[in-house]
C-alpha cells in the first residue's frame, strides 16, 4: 500500500457493502473503504478485495470490467500468497481455496467462505445465520418480523412470513434470531 497513494478509512457497519474501492481523480489518492465491524480474517479478506481493484485499476485503467477476469485473476494471485503465508486458521484457508479459481464478486456470494468467518466474530449478539436455523422452526429479522424457515431453492431460503404468509427468500449468511415456540 505504501506503492500507491492510499487513503484507507475505516467505516461504521455498512449494510449491503464490506468495503469499496474509489479510483483517484486528477492530483488525488486511491480511496479504500473497509467496515470497521469485521473480524480480523473478514477484514483482511475484504481489503485484499479492494485492493485488487486498485491494482487492476493501475494496471488497465477502464479498460476492464470491475469484477472481470482481470480482477479474478488480481484478486485470486492476492489471496494465494496470504493462504500460502500461513496467515488463515486453516477452515478458513479450506473455503478460500475452494473459491480462489472463480471468486464471487461479493462477499455474500461466497457463502461457505461467509459462515466459516463468521465464527470469528467475537460480539456475542445472539444471532445466527439462517442456514442454522432447523426448518420449520420460527426467527426474528433485525426489523422485528417473524419468518418460519422454508426450503432451500439453490442458495437461498424460501420462509413465509407469519403475519402476512407472505414468502420471502433469504440469504443462507443473513442473522436472525431464533425465537422458542412456547411448550403446549
Amino acid at each position: 500500500m505504501q506503492r500507491y497513494k492510499v487513503h484507507l478509512t475505516i467505516t461504521k457497519k455498512r449494510k449491503s457493502v464490506l468495503g469499496d474501492y474509489r479510483h483517484p481523480g486528477i492530483g488525488k489518492n486511491h480511496r479504500i473503504t473497509v467496515n470497521g465491524d469485521l473480524n480480523k480474517f473478514e477484514f483482511l479478506i475484504t481489503l485484499l478485495h479492494e485492493l485488487a481493484h486498485l491494482l487492476t485499476f493501475e494496471q488497465y485503467r477502464h479498460r476492464v470490467e470491475a469484477h472481470g477476469p482481470e480482477w479474478k485473476s488480481c484478486y485470486s494471485t492476492l489471496l494465494i500468497s496470504f493462504v500460502q503465508m500461513g496467515v488463515f486458521p486453516e477452515d478458513i484457508s479450506m473455503a478460500l481455496q475452494r473459491s480462489i479459481m472463480n471468486p464471487a464478486a461479493t462477499a455474500n456470494g461466497e457463502t461457505d467462505l461467509l459462515l466459516v468467518l463468521r465464527k470469528y466474530n467475537t460480539k456475542q449478539t445472539g444471532l445466527i445465520p439462517v442456514a442454522e436455523i432447523p426448518p420449520g422452526k420460527l426467527f426474528q429479522t433485525e426489523n422485528g418480523r417473524v419468518f418460519m424457515k422454508g426450503a432451500l431453492r439453490r442458495k437461498r431460503f424460501e420462509c413465509v412470513e407469519v403475519k402476512s404468509g407472505l414468502r420471502y427468500s433469504f440469504s443462507a449468511v443473513t442473522e436472525v434470531r431464533l425465537l422458542e415456540m412456547p411448550s403446549a
